[in-house]
């Protein structure tokens, strides 16, 4: 699942999983709130964080980072 396109753009899921986590959250409660599959979110969570948007909080709770509010906004 790639959640940056070619251009440098977010993908809708993205969005909507960089807008659900403005609070901190699990992978389960993203999906829950966005209607995603589970296994699409925790994909998704794990590309974000490499890209440096969204960060771990510890246990499974995860977190919109600077970066990523910036993404989202720009």
């Amino acid at each position: 699942m790639a959640c940056i396109d070619a251009d440098g753009n977010l993908t809708r899921s993205a969005e909507l999983i960089l807008l659900a986590l403005q609070r901190a959250a699990a992978a389960a409660e993203v999906a829950g709130e966005t209607g995603l599959p589970l296994f699409r979110v925790r994909a998704a969570m794990r590309e974000l964080q490499r890209a440096g948007l969204l960060t771990a909080l510890g246990g499974e709770r995860f977190q919109i980072t600077a970066r990523g509010i910036g993404k989202l906004e720009g």
